[in-house]
């Protein structure tokens, strides 16, 4: 008789400890309706589909193309110089002035690959760095007018074109790896982004 007592006593005490538990649970579930304070966004999607990014894509190219040619020129002086200098005799007055026209073409057309490799670098650094933080600030926007608690960066993975080094650097650094229910605000930011650019 003592025995199912304590059994009972200790069955009752689990159903209670089981019960209040239970009851604390449902504060940490999604609300219903499938809607969720967060929010995430694909930034690589962002940069790719905005207005301004297209449109700096199509300035961006056209500059490469015409400092490559700048340089192909060059280039082409500098082989003309070499060509010239082979036809004349070492140690000759000639020579020695060829010479230097060479060498001065040959370290101006160095400096200047140098120069607009640090110029096209630094143009796309200051424009990456503008549009994140015009980014930032939209994204604040919407989701203080969405009611969004916290925004996540979820960026897809192409696998296909990751060599060792960029997989093990994606998957130390891709943070989102499943957001299902989350609100996705891409569409949103990039069009606010194209229509701040009217």
């Amino acid at each position: 008789m003592k025995t199912r007592l304590v059994i009972l006593g200790c069955l009752v005490g689990v159903v209670f400890l089981l019960t209040r538990w239970g009851a604390a649970e449902p504060a940490a579930t999604i609300p219903q309706g499938g809607e969720c304070d967060i929010g995430i966004i694909s930034v690589r999607k962002i940069f790719q589909d905005c207005k301004r990014g297209a449109r700096y894509s199509e300035q961006a190219s056209a500059e490469q193309q015409r400092l490559k040619a700048e340089l192909e020129k060059m280039s082409k002086e500098v082989e003309a110089g070499e060509a010239g200098l082979k036809a004349l005799k070492p140690g000759s007055g000639d020579y020695m002035a060829q010479m230097k026209e060479l060498l001065e073409k040959r370290a101006n057309y160095r400096a200047k690959q140098e120069l607009y490799g640090q110029q096209m670098e630094l143009t796309d650094q200051m424009w990456t760095k503008e549009l994140y933080q015009d980014i930032l600030r939209t994204v604040g926007e919407v989701a203080k007018e969405k009611g969004l608690k916290l925004v996540l960066r979820e960026e897809e993975i192409d696998f296909s074109e990751t060599n060792v080094t960029e997989l093990g650097l994606t998957m130390r650094t891709h943070k989102v790896l499943y957001s299902g229910g989350c609100v996705d605000i891409t569409g949103e930011i990039t069009a606010r982004l194209d229509a701040a650019e009217k």
